[in-house]
């Protein structure tokens, strides 16, 4: 199969719906619940077939790391095969750009894709003083570090390291190899902090 100009990737299943505890026990997870199944859903698959119109460097059998909407009820299915999934890539627009990132089978770097980074959360330091405030609201990150670049970010004169502001509310999060990011469009990165 030649996709023309979206990415085509297997999964076995949509959810994360099980745990594999340190004795090897198996335990299912009910995700029927609020929350239950957008933390849990299935973020990243082998690449069946690139998209032939554009040079993105991704190769059959590479990892894609892909926004959650791919899985969404019941997905974007490939007609006539359950197991493969269509991820829509946009080089131009990121916000049309399902396509977050990808890991070379090759060489085992991860890269990312038209239009998006990965950031690492900062840890920020709690202002202490006589008189300690409780919050029950959870406070939204606002800054990260910036690990992995797509090149509109780069051009921006964004390095790896940086530490960068973003908009509120474009901290979602993905995990790759057990470790989680934000996934932020360049767009969204507002500035480096010096």
């Amino acid at each position: 199969m030649k996709a023309l100009h979206v990415f085509v990737v297997e999964l076995e299943k949509q959810i994360h719906d099980t745990i594999e505890t340190e004795s090897g026990l198996n335990l299912y997870i009910d995700t029927r619940f609020e929350n239950g199944q957008f933390p849990q859903r299935v973020t990243s698959g082998p690449v069946v077939s690139p998209p032939y119109k554009y040079n993105t460097g991704v190769e059959v059998g590479d990892e894609l790391y892909f926004h959650h909407l791919v899985v969404l009820d019941e997905g974007q299915k490939l007609t006539g095969n359950d197991k493969h999934f269509i991820v829509s890539y946009d080089p131009e627009v990121a916000l049309n750009n399902q396509a977050i990132a990808y890991k070379s089978k090759k060489d085992g770097k991860i890269r990312c894709l038209a239009g998006w980074c990965l950031l690492e959360a900062i840890e920020e330091e709690e202002e202490k003083g006589i008189i300690e405030v409780v919050s029950l609201k959870e406070k939204l990150p606002t800054t990260a570090k910036a690990v992995y670049l797509c090149e509109e970010a780069k051009e921006m004169g964004v390095k790896p390291g940086d530490v960068v502001g973003f908009k509120q509310n474009r901290d979602y999060r993905i995990k790759i190899d057990g470790k989680e990011y934000f996934r932020t469009r360049a767009v969204d990165l507002m500035y480096i902090l010096e």
